[in-house]
């Protein structure tokens, strides 16, 4: 007795035959010529996720030309957020910090490394029309300028200027001690901020973190990575200069302390402070708001002097950023 020719691995229909229907042509099966989807093949001659898949039927499918990670570049690869004549860069009122407005606005910083992404980060460039000329008379060609997005759910700075702080003490050129540095992604922004000509100091207690935040540093020659513990330090100070500006985010339950030693012996006189605070880390079981008072009190007491304190609400929960100044100490007789 005879049986028609439709098994696994032949037959016009088979896992291994030709279907030629609409679910993506000559199926191919297990190492057939296309598979479910272009040049896939089954488990031969597959061709990746990102292949010319030709889909269920449609030229592109799930993966068609762009696939998971084909044209686009991936996760923060590729131009990013739609760069060119489309998007507009204007200065934000902090000096080193722009907002790029296009379909949406985004808060955005120079890079310092063009053409390269920090954490994935997405980029936009955008050109710069050249007004030199060159020796024969012709007018240079456009430079291109790239600028990375500021992600506020990933950084307490940046949820802080898009909050509405009114100083955040960092400005081209301006030294800057970071306490709390973790992996880098804010950091890498400051470095952007202040430019060649400035310089980021990064304190980070974690080796772990202390490991992406040099390999960061490697790019960024203005920052310096110190992996030492921040409540010491005279550990630390034959490597960092007078800072004009610390920006703190250890999350400790004695963060003001912390602050208050490392202005005494790094900030100049008038110098910023700006700290982040998460009430959780400091008493989880009294009202966020108590929390903040009593750490204003203690940053008082350092001889820091608040100026400003706003909420992160939209972006972190139960955090505040509180900005002062570093004043000199009152002689006692």
């Amino acid at each position: 007795m005879s049986f028609p020719p439709r098994g696994r691995g032949g037959g016009d229909r088979g896992r291994g035959g030709f279907r030629g229907s609409s679910r993506g042509g000559d199926r191919g099966g297990f190492g057939g010529d296309r598979g479910r989807g272009g040049s896939r093949g089954g488990f031969g001659d597959r061709g990746g996720r990102g292949a010319s898949r030709g889909g269920r039927g449609a030229p592109r499918g799930r993966g068609g030309d762009r696939g998971r990670g084909g044209a686009r570049g991936g996760r923060g690869g590729g131009p990013g957020a739609k760069g060119g004549m489309k998007v507009i860069i204007e200065p934000h009122r902090h000096p080193g910090v722009f907002v790029a407005r296009g379909k949406e606005d985004l808060l955005v910083t120079k890079n310092l490394t063009p053409g390269e992404a920090v954490y994935g980060e997405k980029r936009i460039s955008i050109d710069t029309p050249s007004t030199s000329t060159e020796a024969n008379g012709d007018v240079a060609p456009s430079t291109k300028t790239e600028y990375r997005v500021w992600n506020p759910f990933r950084s307490k700075l940046a949820a802080g200027i898009l909050g509405g702080l009114e100083d955040i003490h960092m400005k081209p050129g301006c030294k800057v001690l970071y306490l709390g540095a973790a992996s880098g992604t804010s950091v890498s922004h400051v470095a952007d901020i202040v430019g060649p000509t400035g310089t980021v100091f990064a304190v980070e207690f974690s080796h772990r973190s202390g490991r992406d935040l040099i390999n960061m540093a490697t790019h960024r020659t203005n920052v310096i990575p110190i992996i030492e513990d921040a409540r010491h330090p005279l550990k630390y100070r034959m490597l960092v200069s007078m800072v004009d500006c610390i920006f703190a985010d250890v999350a400790q339950p004695d963060q003001a302390r912390i602050v208050g030693l490392n202005a005494h012996q790094f900030l100049k006189v008038g110098g910023g402070v700006v700290v982040s605070i998460k009430a959780n880390c400091i008493d989880s079981t009294a009202a966020p708001e108590a929390v903040f008072a009593r750490e204003v009190v203690k940053l008082r007491e350092e001889r820091i002097k608040p100026r400003e304190q706003l909420t992160l609400e939209p972006f972190e929960r139960d955090h505040a950023m509180v900005v002062g100044v570093y004043q000199r100490s009152t002689a006692t007789s």
